[in-house]
């Protein structure tokens, strides 16, 4: 949503910390209204969130483990000020008897439009009454929405990491990487995807943020050429080295290595 901005981008909560915020920021000059809820989305193997509310053919949310039910949060509606922030509290209450696993749901934000003045009903309207000779009108407020996950995880999560179906093709933008993350294990991954080559002080490419839930096995990605890498060095044969850096568990480290030589 092009006027809100939330930090951070994700929320972790484990049994060190049960309690999280989660800041909302207007960042244009006018007041807004937004409602906060929390709501459940599960990823598809493509990569994309979907509600489990309006599912498209072939995605479920069987592998989903849904944490709605022991997440509380306050505030649950604000008024922003332009430039003003507020921070909402999110607490976790796991049942005793709760497996060890991860658990997820998801943190929106939606604007609610304000009441237009000046306007006149679609009863009004068909009755005949003032503003009706120009017809029916229809007023479309759309209610705009930003997400982020919150994650619950009980005890102790095992993860494992691979990356395949590693190559290189051309588009109209330039050339382009695509690599595939395998998930196993019952916690999510995330992190950042990182090219490199011999030679090379800056990336070939790198895209952050990357998550793969655990209700997918595997997530594709296509990673664009650094504005700043000259695509000539790419020639036949050369060796890159595609990583996949945690960036949750153990900020830095390697969750995945491949290397790839250019066809």
């Amino acid at each position: 949503m092009g006027d809100i901005n939330l930090y951070p981008r994700r929320v972790v909560i484990d049994g060190r910390q049960r309690i999280a915020s989660v800041g909302i920021y207007n960042k244009t000059a006018n007041e807004g209204d937004y409602e906060i809820t929390i709501s459940n989305m599960v990823m598809s193997p493509t990569g994309q969130i979907f509600a489990v509310d309006s599912l498209p053919a072939g995605v479920t949310a069987e592998g989903l483990q849904a944490a709605d039910g022991m997440l509380r949060w306050s505030p649950r509606r604000v008024t922003l000020l332009g430039n003003e922030a507020q921070t909402v509290r999110i607490m976790a209450r796991p049942p005793a008897d709760l497996p060890p696993g991860e658990y997820r749901s998801h943190f929106s934000v939606v604007s609610i439009p304000r009441d237009v003045e000046g306007g006149f009903s679609i009863d009004e309207a068909v009755n005949g009454e003032e503003g009706s000779e120009t017809g029916i009108g229809v007023l479309i407020r759309p209610r705009f929405g930003i997400s982020i996950p919150v994650i619950v995880r009980i005890g102790e999560t095992t993860l494992d990491v691979s990356l395949s179906k590693i190559a290189m093709f051309g588009t109209e933008q330039g050339p382009m990487i695509g690599v595939t993350i395998e998930r196993s294990g019952t916690r999510s991954a995330y992190g950042d995807l990182v090219v490199t080559m011999p030679g090379q002080s800056e990336p070939v490419a790198i895209a952050r943020g990357i998550g793969v839930y655990p209700e997918v096995d595997s997530r594709p990605y296509v990673l664009a050429l650094n504005p700043e890498f000259d695509p000539a060095l790419l020639a036949s044969g050369t060796r890159l080295k595609i990583e996949y850096l945690d960036d949750d568990v153990s900020p830095g480290s390697t969750l995945a290595s491949q290397e790839f030589t250019v066809p």
